[in-house]
Formats: structure tokens, sequence, C-alpha cells
């Protein structure tokens, strides 16, 4: 899951306090007023880690190599308007199913949990509308059948990020988010490898990765939910209304908290940089480094697979190590400014070196400033979350970032290159469209970092 995918991963009160239910709540005791055992913690972080990766291996692969390569194939002249409205609309769905299943979630009461019947479900419906687009080239289908698999995507997603503020004390936030966010790291870059092979191999290759997609998300969910502990029943939490009315109040966000609102702020702009380059990275290659060539297609997969190798390495250093050094210094809001910093220098290497190095540099540079990127910032999230006993609307709220990131990145690039393309008359796309793309992406990443900073509640 941007992954993941299009969608998504969330974060001026530290989100362990006290609630009516549960008196005193010490930094090792998690929002649902349980002291994990060690073994339990690591249970807890093997699920989020195997999510991470599972989840955005098919998220990266198809929305930013396979189905790309799709739309080229139906129109190329249409294909980055295509791109931009596919991503849009699954974006906006995305946007009201995170929050409307992270509110339910929180009002669930089952013998199974408040958490885990939705992760199930989601996981399996995101699955199937993954298969089906394996089956049609028609434009309009693809629209639906991605925005259903967002629907299920987030009907998984929202309940299962608010497991990490449910369960996770805040003693071990940043380890946990750190092992998440080198999840997402492995899993992102493997994503862009095994779709660059998938692309080489042709029909057949593109018919795999979408069977890869509904294999791994209809499967993860229940993986996850069996190997973490056992969440507890919620029907003792006492009942609360579940109508319309409460489904509504889930999109208010929380009033009087600045610093949530500058981490909501703050990540929708880091992450639409990253979409920026991420979900056109085939585009890029084809008709920005090795625009002319007739080989283009294979050697933009070559190098996206290059790339993925060298992100893999750097961003798995990264998010490994710099979570638990966050939880030893006691810091999340510094070091999340200052990868949002690193990957704006790694995205200006494209622009100093229009070649596969410079995609290489970008892919190093870059990749470690995300890896450090995605191992705090969950944690910085979960920290400015203002009442715990809503943690599943208020992520919901958060991870509008991840889908409003999304189609804003989406669209700037989409945007910026039909521009272009017509200033210069021309229906191929020309090499200085992405110039404009780097320059935007570096500028708002940059304006994100300054927001995090602004952040007054954490360190």
């Amino acid at each position: 899951m941007e992954h993941t995918p299009q969608s998504s991963l969330a974060g001026a009160q530290d989100a362990t306090l006290a609630s009516d239910a549960v008196p005193t709540r010490g930094d090792e005791v998690g929002a649902d007023g349980h002291r994990p055992t060690h073994v339990e913690l690591v249970r807890i972080g093997v699920g989020f880690t195997l999510s991470a990766i599972a989840c955005a291996i098919p998220w990266v692969a198809l929305s930013s190599i396979i189905l790309p390569r799709v739309l080229e194939s139906i129109d190329p002249a249409s294909k980055e308007s295509m791109l931009g409205i596919i991503n849009a609309a699954g974006s906006v769905v995305a946007l009201l199913s995170n929050v409307i299943f992270g509110s339910l979630s929180d009002h669930t009461r089952s013998r199974f949990g408040k958490r885990s019947p939705w992760i199930i479900v989601g996981g399996i419906l995101a699955g199937l509308s993954i298969g089906a687009l394996a089956f049609t080239q028609s434009q309009i289908m693809i629209i639906v059948l991605w925005c259903l698999s967002q629907v299920g995507y987030n009907m998984m997603l929202a309940p299962y990020v608010a497991t990490m503020s449910d369960r996770v004390p805040e003693k071990f936030r940043g380890t946990i988010s750190g092992f998440y966010g080198a999840g997402i790291a492995v899993g992102q870059t493997l994503g862009s490898f095994i779709g660059a092979r998938l692309l080489g191999c042709g029909e057949a290759g593109i018919f795999a990765g979408w069977m890869m997609g509904l294999v791994i998300f209809a499967s993860i969910g229940i993986i996850v939910v069996a190997i973490w502990p056992r969440e507890r029943p919620s029907t003792d939490e006492g009942t609360t209304r579940l109508d319309a009315k409460a489904i509504i109040e889930g999109f208010r966000p929380p009033r009087h908290a600045p610093d949530f609102y500058f981490a909501l702020a703050g990540r929708t702009l880091m992450m639409a940089g990253y979409w920026m380059i991420n979900t056109y990275q085939l585009f890029i290659a084809q008709d920005y480094v090795f625009a002319g060539d007739p080989q283009a297609t294979l050697k933009a997969a070559s190098t996206i697979a290059t790339m993925a190798v060298i992100t893999l390495v750097v961003s798995l250093i990264a998010a490994v190590g710099a979570g638990p050094i966050t939880d030893r210094i006691g810091r999340r809001k510094l070091p999340v400014a200052l990868a949002s910093c690193l990957f704006a220098l790694g995205a200006l290497m494209p622009l100093l070196f229009r070649s596969a190095t410079g995609m290489y540099l970008f892919a190093g540079i870059a990749g470690f400033g995300y890896g450090v990127y995605n191992a705090i910032d969950q944690a910085l999230n979960v920290s400015v979350l203002p009442n715990p006993d809503e943690a599943g609307k208020d992520l919901g709220i958060l991870n509008l970032a991840n889908t409003l990131s999304t189609v804003l990145g989406a669209l700037l690039t989409s945007v910026t290159v039909i521009i272009v393309k017509s200033m210069m008359n021309t229906t191929s796309t020309p090499e200085v469209a992405y110039s404009v793309v780097f320059v935007t992406s570096i500028i708002i990443v940059l304006i994100a970092a300054g927001l995090i900073m602004r952040i007054r509640s954490i360190k």
C-alpha cells in the first residue's frame, strides 16, 4: 500500500495520554491500555514490516510501470493525461474511503476487534479489483476498477495504520515505524525492479503483474492479522452510534491542533514531490533520459531496474538505522525535515546530468532521504494525534496526505507536460517538460521541510 500504492501511510499531543477507561499510561503502555511483551512487539513489528513490503511491491510495479505501459498501448498521445486522470480519480476515492473506514473502525464492536475485520475484507476487495484489470482495455473500466481497488486498499489501510496508535507504546514507536519504513522502502524498490522486469516480458509480463497484485492484496490482510497478537475484542468498549451522522462526523477535523495540520501539509507536499517523479519514472526515462533513442523503452526498463537496486540498498540502510536512532535521541521533527531536503538534493541530479548516471544519483541520494523519511514520519504523525480514542478518524485525515499527494503529484506532472506540448505544438513529449517537473518537485519538497519545522509539540 504507495506503496505504495496510491494510496497510503500517516501521524499535538502524545498518543499515549490517558483515556477515561485507562487512568494511567506510561510510555511502555499502548493507547489500548495493554503493556505488550517483547514477543508481542516483535510480532507487531514483523506484521507491519511484511505488510509494508507486500503492499508496496505490486502497488509501485502496477501504478508506476505496468499501468502507464497499458495506457501507452491504448493511446500514446494521451498517455500522460490519462495517467493523471486515473490517479486523480483514484485518489479522490481513496481520500473518502480512508476517512470513512478509519471512522467506521473506531466505532466497530466485535469479538474479533475493531480493526482486524476491516483489514481482511479490504485486502480481498483490493485484490479482486486489481486482478480484474488484466481483462480490460477500456479506459472507462480501468478508471472504475482502479477506484474500486482504492476502496479496498484504504478499507485495509486506515484501520491498519490506526493499529500503531492503538497497540504500540510511545517508547517503541520510532523503532516499529523504522521497520515499517524499511518495509516500504524495500517494497517500493522491489516493485520498481519487478515492474521493469515484467515490462521486458511483453504482454505476458503485464498480465503476470495484475495477477501478482490479485494474490498479494487478497492474502496480505489475512496473513498480517494472523502474525499480530490477536486483537482484543472491542465489545467491552461500550456501544457507539454507527449511522450516517457518525460517518459524516468522521470527516470532522480536530480543532485547536496546529501541529496536526503542519504534519498533514508537510507530508502532502513531500509525497507530492515524490509522486511527481515516481509515478512518471517510465515516461521520464523514455522521453527525457533516452529521448530519440529507438531502444528507449528497453533502456528505460533496464535503468529503472538498476535504480531499484540502488534505492533498495540505501533506503534499507536509512530506514533500519533511522528509527532506533530517533528513539534514542528523542527527536522526530528535525530528521524528517532533513530527509526532505536530501530528497530534494537527489531530484536535482537528473537536471544536472540528463543521463542514466543522473537517474542513478537520484536513486541513491533521494532514495536515502526517502528511506529516512519513511522511517520516522509515521512515528511523528502518531505523536501529533490530538485524541488517541479517535486515532482511526484522525489518522484517516492524516492519510489525506497520501491521497492528496498522489492527486497533486500526478496533476502537476501531467499538466506540466500537457502545457509544454501545447506551447511547442507537438504530440510527442519534449525533454524540457520533465526539466520543469524536476524543478517543481524540488521546490514543493523544500516547502514541506519548512512546514515540518513549524511543529512545536515535539522535538
